[in-house]
C-alpha cells in the first residue's frame, strides 16, 4: 500500500498488460497474444508470460472480456420468491452449494439476485443480456405457464432450467426429479400404515413441480379409493405451514396423516400439533418432502424425502458449463427421492 500525507493508504493499483510486458521482456501486442491463447509468440515466451502474470496476480478485465465477445466468466442465478421464505429453507442453501462447487473448479463467478415476481425476474434476464453480465443462468421454479424458456430462446442466453418436467424447452437444457413417483411413494405409504384422510399441505400454486406432486396424488388416490385427499397451497414458510395446519385440524374429521411440502412446514406442523395435545404420530402421521437437519433432529423424528440437494446443484452447473463449452441441449434426469420412514409416521388409531 502506497502511504497518503493524511496517514491513510491507497488501494494497490491492478497489474496490467503493460505491467506484465515490461516485467517479461516482451512487446504488449505479445503479451496479449499468449494471455488470450492466440497464436503469435512462442511457446517458452508464452509459458513466461503466464508465470509472470501469475507473479503479479494479473486478472482478465470481465467488462473488457464481455465488449470484444469473450466470456464474462460469470453466470446468473435469480430466485423470485418471497425474500422472507428464504431463510428459513435448507433447499436453495444446499442447491447453491453444489452449483458453487462445480463453479468454483472452473473459476466461474454466481451473481445472485432475488426478486419479487417472474416479471421482475424477466427484467433482470434482459438487463444482463443488455449489459453482457453473464455468460449463462441457472433458472429454477419452473412455472406451468413459463414465460422464460421462451424468453431466454430469444435472447440466446445459455439457460439450464433446474426442476422442469423432461420435455422441457428445445434450446434451454434441463435437470429434473420425478416428483410424481416420489408422491407416490409417499401415499403408498401412508396407506400401507392403513391412512384414508390425508392432507398435502403443499408449496407455491403454479410452480410446475407443485403441479405435478397435487397431480400425482390425485392420481394415485382415485387408484386407490380414496376420496378424503387434498391439497392446501401456501408460500412454504413456516407460518403459513402452522397456519394450513390449524384449519385441516379444526375441520370435522381432521386428517390422520399431513404431508409437507419442505421440512420448515413439517416442523411447524409437529409443534401444532404439541400445542393442542395431539399425539405423532399415534393420532397425526407427519411425513416432510425434503429431508434435511431440521427433520433429524425433531421429536419424534421425521419421516421425509431424502435426496442429494446439492448433487442436483452439481448436476445442473455441470450441465450448463457443458452447454456453455458446445455440449447439446439436453433433458437430465436427477436422482429419485427415497422416501426414509422415522417416528413420525404409523398406524393410525383404530386403524
Amino acid at each position: 500500500m502506497t502511504p497518503q500525507s493524511d496517514g491513510g493508504t491507497t488501494p494497490a493499483r491492478r497489474p496490467t498488460i503493460k505491467d506484465i510486458a515490461r516485467r517479461a521482456g516482451v512487446s504488449e501486442s505479445a503479451v496479449s497474444f499468449a494471455l488470450n491463447g492466440r497464436p503469435g509468440v512462442s511457446q517458452g515466451t508464452r509459458d513466461r508470460i503466464h508465470r509472470v502474470a501469475e507473479d503479479l496476480g494479473w486478472q482478465p478485465n470481465s467488462a473488457a472480456r464481455a465488449l470484444s465477445g469473450e466470456r464474462s466468466g460469470c453466470v446468473g442465478l435469480v430466485l423470485a420468491r418471497p425474500a422472507h421464505t428464504l431463510g428459513v429453507e435448507s433447499f436453495f442453501l444446499q442447491l447453491v452449494s453444489g452449483v458453487q462447487e462445480v463453479l468454483a473448479s472452473r473459476k466461474v463467478a454466481l451473481l445472485f439476485q432475488v426478486v419479487e415476481d417472474i416479471e421482475a425476474e424477466c427484467a433482470v434476464y434482459k438487463r444482463w443480456w443488455a449489459e453482457k453480465r453473464v455468460d449463462g443462468v441457472l433458472v429454477v421454479d419452473p412455472r406451468s405457464d413459463d414465460p422464460r424458456p421462451e424468453l431466454l430462446d430469444s435472447l440466446g442466453l445459455t439457460s439450464v432450467l433446474i426442476g422442469a418436467p423432461a420435455e422441457g424447452s428445445r434450446q434451454v437444457s434441463t435437470v429434473w426429479a420425478d416428483d410424481s413417483a416420489a408422491m407416490a411413494s409417499v401415499l403408498a405409504h401412508l396407506y400401507g400404515l392403513g391412512h384414508r384422510h390425508i392432507v398435502h399441505v403443499a408449496g407455491l400454486p403454479g410452480l410446475a413441480h407443485t403441479e405435478r406432486r397435487i397431480t400425482s396424488l390425485r392420481t394415485e388416490a382415485a387408484r386407490l379409493g380414496l376420496t378424503a385427499i387434498r391439497s392446501v397451497p401456501t408460500d412454504y414458510s413456516d407460518a403459513e405451514g402452522a397456519e394450513a395446519t390449524r384449519r385441516v385440524l379444526d375441520e370435522d374429521v381432521p386428517p390422520t396423516a399431513i404431508v409437507y411440502d419442505n421440512d420448515v412446514m413439517a416442523v411447524a406442523g409437529v409443534a401444532v400439533a404439541a400445542e393442542r395435545g395431539i399425539k405423532v404420530p399415534g393420532e397425526l402421521s407427519i411425513v416432510a418432502w425434503d429431508d434435511s437437519a431440521l427433520c433429524r433432529v425433531t421429536h419424534p423424528r421425521l419421516t421425509a424425502l431424502v435426496r442429494d440437494t446439492s448433487g442436483f446443484g452439481r448436476l445442473a452447473a455441470a450441465e450448463l458449463l457443458a452447454r456453455l463449452d458446445g455440449g447439446p441441449v439436453r433433458s437430465i434426469q436427477g436422482e429419485l427421492p427415497h422416501l426414509e420412514p422415522r417416528e413420525s409416521t404409523g398406524v393410525p388409531q383404530g386403524g
